[in-house]
């Protein structure tokens, strides 16, 4: 039986290195999911076939459509969901508002949890018909929730985008608990700065000192192998950004001292950053 991965927001950035990567493992059955459609199937032309399905993750009718998609092209089966679609961005509440937070929450965090809802059914499915993980560690039944660094540490003029992660990363843990007795994993990935199409901070890899911060989506999308099929509980990319979410916790007023510096000389202006979901 076929590996079915369905990867959401895989038209660019850290959904088009995870498709490229799981293209790799061999035996697996691609579904693309994300707005561009010309991009999605000149993807799928190039790994040599993939199941497209251009659609808009925060409209009514999207989960049940990706659903019919998988019933129809793949009876049914899913081993590995990867909610990865999301968006960014930036300004301060007293600028941009309740709206701002609403469409944060939208698309970060609505948009996955409506899909997962839709698909759990066939991921548990799947996972019933399949080898226990212990036998057969690469056919673990999983969800990824690509989250960030800012589920862990906020910063100012990106509240209603930690907002949403922080949102994911909550509701995982719960559905991991809830899912693990079903032969569901459910992992987390946390990445700090990623080059994407879109990426805000043009700043940091043009300065020699900073670049060492921004990681290439290529390293995100092995984290989501290990989050998946691999059966980690999560992953930060960089590894060692670990250390501020523990910091967060051990030493609080360090921290928002720290990131709140930054407050004084970031832009006002509410701009677009990231725009993996397209």
């Amino acid at each position: 039986m076929s590996y079915v991965a369905l990867i959401t927001g895989a038209s660019s950035g850290i959904g088009e290195a995870t498709a490229r990567r799981l293209a790799r493992e061999g035996d697996v059955r691609l579904v693309l999911v994300a707005r561009r459609e010309e991009k999605l199937r000149a993807l799928a032309a190039e790994l040599g076939g993939a199941t497209v399905v251009a659609v808009d993750l925060t409209a009514a009718q999207a989960p049940a459509q990706v659903r019919e998609t998988l019933e129809r092209e793949h009876a049914g089966q899913l081993h590995l969901l990867v909610n990865n679609a999301g968006t960014a961005w930036r300004g301060r509440f007293e600028d941009v508002g309740w709206a701002d937070l609403e469409r944060h929450m939208r698309i970060n965090f609505e948009a996955p949890a409506r899909l997962t809802e839709a698909l759990l059914p066939l991921l548990r499915a799947t996972a019933a018909a399949v080898p226990a993980a212990a036998e057969k560690p690469h056919r673990r039944v999983a969800i990824v929730n690509v989250a960030s660094t800012a589920a862990r540490v906020s910063r100012p003029n990106s509240g209603a985008y930690s907002a949403s992660k922080f949102a994911l990363v909550g509701w995982s843990d719960a559905l991991y608990a809830e899912q693990l007795g079903h032969g569901v994993h459910v992992g987390l990935v946390l990445p700090g700065f990623v080059r994407t199409e879109g990426f805000p901070a043009a700043e940091l890899p043009a300065r020699p000192q900073t670049r060492w911060l921004v990681s290439e989506p290529e390293r995100v999308a092995e984290a989501i192998l290990e989050a998946g099929p691999g059966g980690k509980a999560e992953r930060y990319v960089p590894r060692w950004y670990w250390l501020a979410a523990a910091l967060r916790l051990l030493a609080p007023a360090l921290v928002r001292r720290a990131t709140a510096g930054g407050a004084l000389t970031t832009t006002t202006k509410a701009s677009e950053a990231s725009l993996a979901g397209d």
